[in-house]
């Protein structure tokens, strides 16, 4: 029998398959340990639920920059054959954004799931992206890209800049957002609670939503900084999820992953309605059906198969018939 994926999204069916939760660290104790995380979680959800970025803008020191690019590189060709490893490097205007490139996606480019690019301000800065790793061939030129918007100009072309090809998702950068207004947006929009109230970060936000899902890409969600304020965490992430649009997050901490995906994932009874639908679709080879006194036809069918989708990202429990989906 024809899979749900192939009957109700087609082509589209890879564009929102990431972990919702993109966890990133710098430091090599933490990157070695974050590894470790992700193969522990992965056995215990049946699923890998969370990204690993190693991080060069913010990990490597001044004038470390090529030692760790290959610490970075190492640590990719040494993970797991199943982990999900990301490399963040330097911005296509900094002295070690070539080497980086040359490093990174030179050595560990077919163990790596994508690129983040940070400070991206244009189109152009992606063309860039994407001409160099288009000359160095191989799995480098097939290797998608995440790109960081932390301006007021980034966003400004966030439906450009979510048009091309490569680019996969786009996160938004909260902190460097706030501090290009030169004072104009106060220190508290930085905050877990004041991002959510600031207009002009709430426009930032809304936009890099409406631009990725104009162009079928994932709108990854800032970091929360209170890191030890779990319930901080939870309702920025919830208010991400179910409000502005968003289908990934950063974290930033071991401790921030698992509020994540409880955010993320859809209730149980969500999941149970869902399986019910998909299973009475299936039965009537996708022609519309009533549904607890609903009509149902492809395109709610194909919401309710995002939300399994999601569910199974996430490690939610799922009835055995929807577990069938993903074997």
């Amino acid at each position: 029998m024809t899979h749900p994926r192939d009957v109700l999204l087609g082509a589209q069916a890879a564009s929102g398959m990431l972990p919702v939760c993109d966890h990133y660290s710098g430091v090599e104790v933490r990157m070695r340990k974050s590894l470790q995380l992700q193969a522990e979680m992965s056995e215990e959800f049946g699923a890998c639920v969370f990204d690993v970025t190693l991080d060069c803008e913010d990990g490597a020191p001044v004038g470390g920059e090529a030692e760790h690019a290959a610490l970075v590189a190492s640590l990719a060709l040494s993970a797991q054959p199943q982990a999900r490893v990301a490399a963040r490097i330097h911005p296509v205007d900094h002295p070690a954004f070539a080497a980086d490139l040359a490093t990174i996606a030179g050595q560990a480019a077919h163990r790596l799931c994508h690129l983040m690019i940070p400070k991206v301000e244009s189109l152009a800065d992606v063309q860039q992206v994407d001409a160099a790793l288009m000359a160095m061939g191989g799995a480098a030129a097939e290797l998608p890209i995440h790109v960081l918007l932390e301006s007021a100009r980034a966003v400004h072309n966030a439906f450009d800049i979510a048009s091309h090809p490569r680019v996969q998702s786009i996160s938004f950068g909260l902190m460097d957002f706030v501090s290009s207004h030169h004072g104009a947006i106060a220190s508290a929009a930085m905050g877990s609670a004041g991002q959510f109230t600031h207009p002009l970060v709430m426009r930032a936000k809304l936009e890099i939503a409406a631009a990725c899902h104009a162009h079928g890409k994932v709108p990854s969600h800032c970091v929360v900084t209170e890191f030890s304020d779990m319930a901080a965490m939870e309702r920025a992430a919830s208010r991400a999820a179910r409000e502005l649009g968003y289908t990934r997050m950063w974290s930033i901490h071991p401790a921030q992953i698992r509020p994540i995906l409880a955010a993320f994932a859809p209730q149980q009874s969500e999941i149970d309605a869902a399986t019910e639908l998909m299973l009475a679709a299936q039965a009537a080879d996708w022609a519309p059906v009533s549904f607890k006194g609903q009509l149902h036809d492809r395109a709610s069918y194909r919401y309710f198969w995002q939300l399994l989708e999601r569910a199974h990202r996430t490690g939610a429990k799922l009835p055995a018939q929807a577990q069938a989906y993903f074997q």
